[in-house]
C-alpha cells in the first residue's frame, strides 16, 4: 500500500511519470457537462489512454478502455471498438484480476459492446462469463446482478428467443424484489415488469402482458414516481398491449401522457419523442377506422403529465381523482393574482438560466470577471495569485443539486495569496472581489448564512496558510514524523481541505499545500485501517446481533450507525485517499461512496450498497416487531439479513486485505485481523497502535 505522490504539474516529462485516474474521470465527466463529448470526447479518451500507458498503469488503462468502449458503443462505432474491446479483455487478464469486480465489470462492458455491434455469439459468451463472475463478486440479491440477467434478456430477444428473454427478466424481478425494501414502490422493479409485459407481448402471451404492464404503472402511482424518465417507458409499454388487444382509445391515452412525461423530461426534440408520437398517430387511426370517438387534444398537456393512468381496461382498479377534473382551485387562484408582480422580476432572471453545478457557476463567473479583475487591475500578480473553489459546501465536493440553492450558493470563487502578497494588496483585493456583480448566468445574488460570513466566509481572498487553518488548523499539512497531530485530523475535515477545482495556481505554492494534506502517511494510514476494522467488529460484528437478540432496538440502531460509520471510511482508506479522496462529513457520505463505487477497480465497490441494505432494514430489525413490544413478524427476517450482510461485508473486507498484502489470516471476525495489519507500521510511535 504504497502512496504515489500526485504533483500538479504542467510539463510533459513530469506528467508521463503518473497516471491520475480520478483527475482523468472528473475531466472526461467535464466534457460530457459541457456537451462537448462529439469533439472532445475521442482525443481526451484517446490521450488518456497514452498517458496510462506511458505511465505503466495498467489500473489506469484498464480505467479507460472501459470509458471507450462505453464511448464508442454509443457513437456506433463497432469496427473501432473491437480493438478495444479485445484490448481491455486481454489487458485484465495479464493484470490477473479474475474474480474480481473490476474483471466482472469489464466482462460486462465488452459483452455489451459486442451485442450493439451485433456479433452475439461473442456477446453471449462474455455476458455468461461475467455471470459466472457475478456469482462469486455479487451478493445473491445485489441489483447489478438483475441488471446483469437484464442484459441477457436484450440479447435474447434480439436474437429472437423470447422464451429465454422471459427466463432472465423473470430472474431479474426475483432479484429485485427480494432486495427492495418495498418492491411495491420500486422503479426498478416497475421497468422490470415494462420489459417482461413487452417481452410476453412478443410471445402472444397478452393476459400475462396485459397484467405486468398494469403493475408497472401501479408502482410508478403509488411510489409517485410519475416524474421519472422512465414512467414514459411505463406507459408506452402499457399502450403496445392496449393497442395489440384492440383497445385502441386506451392506446391513445396512454401513449398521450407518455408524450407529456417525455416532453417535461427531454423536451420534443428527440427520438424517444418521435417514435412515441408516431404510435400515438397508429392508434388514433386504427380507433377513428373503427367508429371510436378520440379527443383531439392531449388532456396530460401542459403540465398535467402526473396524472395516474387509468388501467381500468385491462382490469385494473380505476385511479381516483379528487377535485375539479381540470383548472386551478380558487383559493390558489387568487394568491397567484397576488403575487402576479412580485413573481415577474424573479421569472425574467430565470428564464435564461443555464442549469449549472456550483462548481461550473464558479469558473464561469471567475473566466468572466476575476481573470479580467486581475489582469487590468494586478497585471505584476497575474503570475502570482491561485483560483478555484475548494472548502466547505456541497459545491465543493460536486453535490450540489436545485435543493442546495437555497442557501450559501451564487457566484464567487476563491483567490489564494501568499503571505507576502496578501500584506500588500489582500484587503485591496478583497475590496475590489466584493464590487463585482452579484448576479451572473441567471443566479445571484449570493444569500449567506452567518456561518458562511466573516472568518468563516467561504470565498473571496486568502492567504494560503490562513485558508487551511480555518478548515484544519494548521496552515500545511502536519510532518510524517507527526503521526499524533494526523491523528487529529478527522476524514470530513481533510475532505474539506483536499476537495473542488483548483482554476489557476501559477506558483504551485496553493496546490502544493493542498496535496500535502492528501497525502497522508503510510503508517497513520494502516493504524486508521486498523481502528476501522475493531470499530467493525465491534459495532457490527459483536454488539448489532446481541443486541438485536436482546430487544433493545435503541442500541441495536447505534451500532448500526457505527458499523456503518467505520465501514465507509474503511472504503476510502483501503482505496487511498491520495487517489480518491477522503470520507466527506456525514451528510455527503452516500453520495461519495455511490460516486466511488461507480468507478471502475474500485477496492470494496459493492460495498455502498449493501450498507444501503443494512440501513434499510434498519427500521424493521430494530422497531419492527415481535421482541420489541409492537406485535408482528417485521423483525426477525430484516435482522437475519442484517447479520448476514454485516459478515458478508467483513468477509469481503478480509479478503480485500489479503490482497492488499496487510494480512495473511482468514479470519473473519475483524478485531482479530488488527495486529496483522499493525504489523505493517513501521513507527514505533505509540499512537499508532492499538493498546
Amino acid at each position: 500500500m504504497e502512496h504515489i505522490a500526485f504533483t500538479e504539474v504542467t510539463e510533459e516529462a513530469d506528467m508521463a511519470d503518473h497516471f491520475d485516474a480520478n483527475a482523468f474521470l472528473k475531466g472526461l465527466d467535464a466534457i460530457f457537462d459541457a456537451h462537448e463529448q462529439a469533439k472532445k470526447a475521442e482525443p481526451y479518451l484517446l490521450q488518456g489512454l497514452t498517458d496510462a500507458e506511458n505511465a505503466h498503469d495498467d489500473a489506469g488503462q484498464l480505467t479507460v478502455l472501459n470509458e471507450i468502449m462505453g464511448f464508442y458503443r454509443s457513437q456506433s462505432r463497432h469496427d473501432d471498438n473491437q480493438w478495444m474491446v479485445q484490448r481491455a479483455l486481454e489487458l485484465a487478464s495479464r493484470m490477473g484480476i479474475e474474480g474480481t469486480e473490476a474483471w466482472t465489470t469489464t466482462l460486462i462492458n465488452a459483452a455489451t459492446s459486442m451485442r450493439a455491434a451485433g456479433r452475439y455469439d461473442q456477446a453471449e459468451d462474455l455476458y455468461r462469463q461475467a455471470l459466472d463472475s457475478a456469482l462469486k463478486t455479487y451478493d445473491p440479491t445485489d441489483r447489478r446482478l438483475a441488471a446483469l440477467h437484464n442484459n441477457l434478456s436484450i440479447l435474447y430477444s434480439e436474437t429472437k428467443r423470447l422464451d429465454k428473454s422471459e427466463a432472465e427478466l423473470r430472474e431479474a424481478l426475483r432479484i429485485l424484489e427480494s432486495s427492495s425494501p418495498n418492491a411495491n414502490e420500486d422503479l426498478d422493479v416497475a421497468s422490470t415488469h415494462t420489459n417482461l409485459a413487452l417481452t410476453l407481448l412478443a410471445e402472444d402471451k397478452t393476459e400475462g402482458a396485459a397484467a405486468h404492464a398494469k403493475k408497472a404503472l401501479e408502482i410508478y402511482r403509488d411510489g409517485h414516481l410519475e416524474h421519472s424518465a422512465h414512467y414514459a417507458s411505463a406507459l408506452a409499454g402499457y399502450a403496445q398491449v392496449c393497442y395489440h388487444t384492440s383497445l385502441f382509445v386506451d392506446a391513445v391515452d396512454a401513449y398521450r401522457h407518455a408524450l407529456a412525461v417525455i416532453e417535461e423530461c427531454y423536451g420534443t426534440d428527440n427520438d424517444y419523442w418521435r417514435v412515441t408520437e408516431s404510435n400515438l398517430n397508429d392508434a388514433i387511426k386504427a380507433a377513428r377506422e373503427l367508429g371510436m370517438s378520440v379527443p383531439d387534444e392531449n388532456p396530460y398537456a401542459g403540465g398535467n403529465a402526473e396524472r395516474p393512468a387509468d388501467t381500468s381496461a385491462l382490469g385494473a382498479t380505476p385511479a381516483v381523482t379528487t377535485g375539479p377534473a381540470a383548472g386551478t382551485p380558487v383559493s390558489a387562484a387568487n394568491t397567484l393574482l397576488e403575487d402576479e408582480q412580485a413573481a415577474k422580476a424573479d421569472i425574467a432572471a430565470t428564464l435564461d438560466r443555464k442549469p449549472m453545478t456550483g462548481l461550473q457557476l464558479a469558473k464561469a463567473y471567475w473566466e468572466a470577471y476575476g481573470k479580467p479583475l486581475i489582469e487590468e487591475k494586478y497585471p505584476e500578480y497575474k503570475g502570482r495569485i491561485a483560483a478555484g473553489l475548494v472548502g466547505h459546501g456541497s459545491e465543493c465536493y460536486g453535490f450540489d443539486d436545485e435543493i442546495s440553492q437555497d442557501h450559501d450558493f451564487g457566484p464567487g470563487f476563491c483567490l489564494w495569496l501568499t503571505a507576502e502578497d496578501y500584506a500588500k494588496i489582500g484587503e485591496q483585493l478583497q475590496a475590489d472581489y466584493e464590487a463585482l456583480p452579484q448576479t451572473f448566468e441567471g443566479y445571484g445574488p449570493r444569500e449567506q448564512t452567518a456561518r458562511a460570513q466573516g472568518a468563516g466566509r467561504r470565498m473571496g481572498v486568502f492567504e494560503i496558510g490562513q485558508f487551511f487553518t480555518s478548515i484544519t488548523g494548521y496552515p500545511e499539512a502536519p510532518a510524517e514524523d507527526a503521526p499524533h497531530e494526523w491523528l487529529m485530523l478527522d476524514e470530513a475535515t481533510l475532505a474539506a481541505a483536499t476537495n473542488g477545482q483548483i482554476f489557476t495556481d501559477p506558483l504551485g505554492r496553493f496546490s502544493k499545500v493542498r496535496q500535502g494534506f492528501k497525502l497522508m502517511p503510510q503508517d497513520v494510514q494502516v493504524s486508521l485501517i486498523s481502528r476501522r476494522l475493531g470499530m467493525i467488529a465491534q459495532a457490527g460484528q459483536y454488539n448489532l446481533p446481541r443486541m438485536l437478540k436482546r430487544g433493545d432496538g435503541a442500541a441495536a440502531w447505534l451500532s448500526i450507525g457505527e458499523f456503518v460509520k467505520a465501514t465507509s471510511s474503511l472504503v476510502f482508506l483501503l482505496n487511498n485517499p491520495v487517489s480518491v479522496g477522503y470520507l466527506p462529513y456525514y451528510k455527503w457520505s452516500f453520495a461519495a461512496l455511490r460516486k466511488l463505487s461507480r468507478r471502475i477497480a474500485t477496492v470494496l465497490g459493492d460495498v455502498p450498497e449493501q450498507l444501503e441494505t443494512v440501513m434499510r432494514l434498519g427500521s424493521a430489525a430494530c422497531y419492527g416487531g415481535a421482541g420489541f413490544g409492537e406485535g408482528g413478524k417485521g423483525a426477525a427476517p430484516a435482522a437475519a439479513k442484517i447479520n448476514e450482510t454485516v459478515e458478508h461485508i467483513c468477509a469481503e473486507i478480509v479478503k480485500t486485505l489479503n490482497r492488499e498484502g496487510l494480512t495473511t489470516s482468514s479470519e473473519t471476525f475483524l478485531e482479530w485481523q488488527r495486529p496483522y495489519v499493525e504489523e505493517h507500521i513501521e513507527s514505533a510511535d505509540p499512537a499508532l497502535r492499538s493498546l
